[in-house]
C-alpha cells in the first residue's frame, strides 16, 4: 500500500489555492517508465497547473505528448509543472484566464493549435469549490462561480476543441464520488460534478459515430490544493481518513486512470467513468 504521508493543519484563504504551500507537497510522480503510450499526441489540461491536472501533465508528457495547460492565475504553480513537463523530454504551453469566459476558453484552444499544430486530447479538470451546508445562505456570485468555473468551462472547452479533433480522439472530464454519493456539506460542488457526469455520458454517445470517445473520472478525497482552500486547518488533519483505505489518495494514483481513457489501452471505453476513491462502492 502507498505510503500515506501524517497531513498537519493547514489552511488557504484562495479558490484555486496554491500547491506550492501545501505540506506535505502532492505525490504527482509518475511510478513507471513511459512506454510512448500518447507519442505524437497533444493534450490540452485545464486545471492542469497542480493537483490531479499537474500529475496528469507529467505522465502524459512522460508518455510522449506535448502538453497545454490551462489554469486561472496559479503562475507559481503553472511554472513549475512546465517545469516538470520538460524535464520528461516534452514540450509545455501555459495559458492563464478564465475558462468559465466563451471567448478565452476558444482562444486557449486555439493557442494550443496554433503551437502544435493538432489537438488529440482535452481533460476538462478545471473547478472550484466551496463549502456550501447550508443552501439558503449560499451567494448567488459564488453559486454562478461555481456553474462557470466547473460546467461551462468544460463546455466552452469542448465546443472549441472539436473542430480539431479527429477520429481517435479523446476527451476525459473530471466529475466526483460527490456526483455518486452526494456531499451535505458541498452541494454546490456536487451538483457542477453531476452535471459532468452527464455532459461526458451524453457526448460520449453524441460523437461515438466520429471515432472519439468521451469517459469521466470520479476521484475520491485526495490530496490537492482543493482541500486546503475548501477545509477548517483543524479538519484537514482527518482528511481522507473516512473511506475504506484509511487514507486520501496522491494525484499520481489518480492519473494513470486519465492515461489508461486516453491511450489504446482504454480503446473500448467510452462513455464510462473510473473511481479512484479509495474502495468507495458507488453506482455507475
Amino acid at each position: 500500500m502507498t505510503d500515506s504521508p501524517k497531513i498537519p493543519a493547514q489552511a488557504q484563504d484562495k479558490m484555486p489555492a496554491h500547491e506550492y504551500k501545501m505540506d506535505p507537497a502532492p505525490d504527482y510522480a509518475p511510478r513507471h517508465p513511459g512506454v510512448g503510450k500518447l507519442k505524437g499526441k497533444v493534450a490540452l489540461i485545464t486545471g492542469g497547473d497542480s493537483g490531479i491536472g499537474r500529475a496528469v501533465a507529467v505522465l502524459f508528457a512522460r508518455e510522449g505528448a506535448k502538453i497545454a495547460i490551462a489554469y486561472l492565475d496559479e503562475d507559481r504553480d503553472a511554472e513549475e509543472t512546465k517545469a516538470l513537463v520538460e524535464a520528461e523530454g516534452s514540450s509545455a504551453l501555459l495559458m492563464p484566464g478564465d475558462l468559465g469566459e466563451k471567448d478565452h476558453a476558444t482562444k486557449v484552444v486555439a493557442a494550443t493549435v496554433g503551437a502544435f499544430g493538432q489537438l488529440d486530447i482535452l481533460i476538462n479538470n478545471a473547478a472550484m469549490q466551496w463549502l456550501d451546508k447550508d443552501l439558503t445562505e449560499l451567494p448567488e456570485d459564488k453559486l454562478r462561480r461555481t456553474i462557470a468555473s466547473n460546467i461551462l468551462s468544460g463546455i466552452f472547452c469542448t465546443q472549441a476543441a472539436l473542430p480539431h479533433l479527429k477520429e481517435g480522439a479523446c476527451i476525459v472530464n473530471t466529475t466526483s464520488v460527490n456526483a455518486f454519493a452526494g456531499n451535505a456539506a458541498l452541494i454546490s460542488y456536487s451538483t457542477t460534478k453531476g452535471a459532468n457526469l452527464a455532459f461526458s455520458r451524453s457526448m460520449a454517445m453524441n460523437l461515438v459515430d466520429k471515432g472519439i470517445r468521451v469517459n469521466a473520472v470520479a476521484p475520491g478525497p485526495i490530496w490537492t490544493p482543493f482541500i486546503p482552500g475548501t477545509m477548517p486547518a483543524d479538519k484537514v488533519e482527518d482528511f481522507g481518513t473516512g473511506v475504506p483505505m484509511g487514507r486520501p489518495g496522491q494525484p499520481w494514483e489518480v492519473a494513470t486512470a486519465y492515461l489508461f481513457l486516453c491511450s489504446s489501452d482504454g480503446s473500448y471505453y467510452n462513455g464510462q467513468t473510473l473511481h479512484p476513491n479509495g474502495g468507495v462502492i458507488v453506482g455507475g
